[in-house]
């Protein structure tokens, strides 16, 4: 017999599934969570990888949560992280437009400017894409578009200039560091699939920076601010939807992997876009033109996650920084070329903390954990999956202990993810995310594809809330907290 005590279902607990459950909440619609994991999260969450250490099971880190789900959710946060580049000069620290070295000033100059462009960007991200040919849905989008010009005409010029170059020019352009050229190049690429010279990739770098200028820690962890984000909904853990009920062409409810049915007037899918609409929905309830489009959405996940149990505390230039192992812009692009082609990079890029310099709890007292997001790893590769993760992680440490000299020794036990890895763990397809590549023509009008670009599926009674509608991912809520408003807007 069919359960239906709820106004929505939301299928997925992670940060813009819970985002989005909230806001719903928040105007008395009685919301009903489900989540397919043991914890709400996601890849927010947290796994204990070896006994008594405790690792951010994917996200460690996050720019910022989108202003109004901060608004409404009291969410502590560590003090911002300071950036330690380490290269071949030595480390060099960085936190926001402050930068130690010959070249501060520059930096200075440099992220002043593209602040002030990611600021004028910013409002874009909490709007719904207008719809082509609707005159009042561009109100919103012209009164931000404004904003822009607002800019004044030297940085609206130098905007759509820099807008569409690569943010490796930008970084030899600007800058004569290569410390600093490889963080800009990190930054702008990390969990994209492109490198510094792809088109279009300093785009990437602005919309991280809209979101924050410096990562932070949640307290008490990366699973906390899920947990915290959960408090006073009703969420079931383990309950892994298998179908979405369409009656009529409406979409009444899902079914979960035991066969029970939960009914709801409002279904909302904050998980991938391709499995919502060719796992749970079905071909035979989609226009074909729809179903091809949805396969064609591009979602190669590039970036492996690390988890180290250290035996001791690693001589670090800063225990509690975020250390960024990019000494080049050249660097970065150098570890993207083989994954372009299936294969590991001899020298990866990566960015790693150590939780438990912030949260003693994690690890045994006197111990460690590290964890370590590892740019680029291949999600389809050649040698197979067992062989290349074994690659990956030996050319992880190789590096790791050449940075830091003595690290390999306190290794106790170490996990690596690779992207399919990911996805099998997280429903990620693709190893991706963003549930779908964040990339100039996978965004806004074309998030996650035309004809559900605006939160509302083509099936009635169906709406998208996950990383894979606009803005896309980045442990925000921003596309949950979207979603919502368009729910509550269409059914006002």
């Amino acid at each position: 017999m069919p359960m239906s005590s709820c106004d929505a279902i939301i299928i997925g607990g992670g940060v813009n599934g819970l985002a989005c459950a909230r806001r719903l909440a928040a105007k008395g619609r009685k919301v009903l969570v489900l989540e397919a994991g043991a914890q709400p999260g996601g890849g927010a969450g947290s796994t204990e990888f070896h006994p008594g250490f405790t690792a951010p099971a994917l996200a460690h880190l996050t720019q910022g949560l989108d202003p109004r789900l901060a608004g409404a959710v009291p969410v502590g946060f560590h003090a911002p992280l300071a950036t330690v580049i380490i290269g071949e000069k030595g480390p060099l620290r960085v936190q926001g437009g402050v930068a130690e070295g010959p070249d501060a000033a520059a930096w200075a100059v440099l992220h002043a400017r593209l602040t002030r462009f990611a600021q004028a960007l910013a409002p874009f991200r909490r709007l719904s894409p207008p719809l082509l040919g609707k005159g009042n849905d561009w109100l919103p989008l012209l009164k931000n578009l404004w904003g822009v010009k607002g800019l004044g005409r030297d940085d609206l010029r130098e905007l759509m200039r820099m807008i569409l170059i690569n943010v490796h020019d930008v970084g030899e352009d600007e800058l004569g560091d290569d410390r600093l050229r490889g963080l800009l190049s990190f930054d702008a690429t990390l969990g994209a699939w492109l490198g510094p010279r792809s088109p279009n990739s300093l785009i990437l770098y602005l919309d991280r920076l809209a979101r924050g200028p410096d990562p932070l820690l949640p307290k008490g962890g990366m699973a906390a601010l899920a947990g915290e984000l959960a408090k006073g909904l009703e969420v079931r853990a383990n309950a892994r939807v298998e179908a979405i009920v369409i009656e009529g062409d409406r979409a009444v409810g899902v079914r979960l992997a035991g066969g029970e049915e939960i009914r709801a007037p409002l279904v909302v899918s904050a998980i991938n876009p391709r499995t919502t609409f060719r796992d749970l929905v079905g071909a035979r309830h989609l226009d074909a033109g729809f179903q091809s489009s949805v396969g064609h959405i591009r979602m190669r996940g590039g970036a492996a996650k690390l988890h180290l149990a250290l035996d001791g505390l690693p001589d670090l230039p800063d225990s509690k920084a975020r250390i960024v192992l990019a000494p080049s812009s050249h660097a970065v692009e150098t570890a993207f070329n083989p994954v372009k082609y299936g294969e590991v990079p001899e020298r990866p890029v990566m960015e790693f903390i150590l939780p438990s310099a912030h949260e003693p709890g994690l690890a045994p007292e006197g111990q460690h954990v590290l964890s370590a997001i590892v740019q680029f790893a291949p999600h389809a590769p050649k040698a197979g999956l067992e062989t290349a993760r074994a690659q990956m992680l030996e050319n992880s440490l190789r590096v790791l202990d050449g940075a830091i000299p003595g690290l390999r020794a306190k290794i106790l036990h170490a996990e690596l993810l690779m992207p399919q890895d990911i996805e099998a763990r997280f429903g990620l397809v693709g190893g991706n995310w963003h549930h779908g590549e964040l990339a100039v023509e996978q965004m806004l009008f074309n998030r996650p594809l035309h004809g559900a670009d605006r939160y509302a599926s083509p099936v009635p009674g169906l709406w998208l809330a996950g990383a894979g509608a606009h803005p896309g991912g980045g442990i925000e809520g921003a596309a949950g907290w979207n979603a919502a408003e368009a729910i509550l807007g269409a059914r006002a």
